[in-house]
This record gives structure tokens, sequence and C-alpha cells, in this order.
């Protein structure tokens, strides 16, 4: 497993704290050290880009929920699971927000942390949402209706 997905599992951990304890911005710090020492180890070097994803994800926030939004309309966020819900923040904000992070590259990553932490059809559940994200983006030439293999 790279650093890289394990620091996005971070992440989504961290995000799940952050928004089961209702949403205790200031707290960040101490949640991102907490996860990190439990499930980090190794990762260290990964620290950055965890600190400055959640950064964004909550920074942004708003606008990533409203994204969501559009391309879930049958699901209302606050209706969504914890987990799919944070998993969505993370893949919107590296699709949509993140130009360092190939589209989908983001998209397998949202989906992998799906089927490890989410139920049974949340890889096909944010697989749909982003998937539709990414075929209404410019330039987007490649369907992708089937990412990974389930």
């Amino acid at each position: 497993m790279s650093k890289r997905h394990l620091a996005r599992s971070v992440i989504m951990q961290s995000l799940y704290q952050w928004d089961f304890k209702d949403k205790p911005t200031a707290a960040i710090p101490a949640i991102i050290e907490q996860v990190m020492l439990e499930f980090g180890a190794g990762i260290e070097d990964t620290k950055d880009y965890i600190v400055k994803t959640i950064s964004g994800i909550l920074d942004n926030v708003e606008k990533i929920d409203d994204i969501i939004k559009q391309y879930a309309p049958n699901w209302p966020i606050s209706e969504m699971s914890i987990v799919d819900r944070n998993i969505l923040r993370l893949g919107v904000f590296e699709l949509k927000l993140n130009d360092h992070i190939p589209p989908k590259v983001a998209i397998n990553e949202a989906i992998e942390l799906a089927k490890s932490y989410g139920g049974p059809s949340s890889g096909k559940f944010i697989n749909g949402i982003l998937g539709g994200m990414y075929n209404d983006m410019p330039h987007s030439d490649v369907s992708l209706a089937e990412p990974t293999k389930e």
C-alpha cells in the first residue's frame, strides 16, 4: 500500500472524527496528531500533505458540499454515512480543487477508501458521484463508468 493511500486513510479518519464530534475545527490539529499516532506509522513524511489537504477541505467544505449536493440530489449530505460523506469531501477536493492530483487517481483512491471503510455499496456510490463529476469536467475524454474492478 502506498504512502499516499495511507495518508488519504488518515485524512478520511481525521475528517470522520471532526464530523462525528460536531465539526470542532479548533480540534483538528489534535485529531490529526491522534490519528497519525494510531495509524500513521511509517508515513510521517506525508504529514504536510495530510495537513494541507484537510485544511483545504475544511476551508472549502461548503463549496465541496454544494458540489456533492449537485451530483447526489436524492441523498442529503446529512443522511449520508459519515464515512461516505467524508470520502466524498476528500474525493471532490482532489478532483476539483487540487491541481496536483490526476482526476482518475482521485477517483480510484476514493473508491478504494470506500471499499475499505464504507458499507457494501459505498464503492459504487462514490464511483457514481465522482464519475459523474469527472464526466462533466472540461476535456474529459474517457468515461469512468468502471474505473476500478469491484
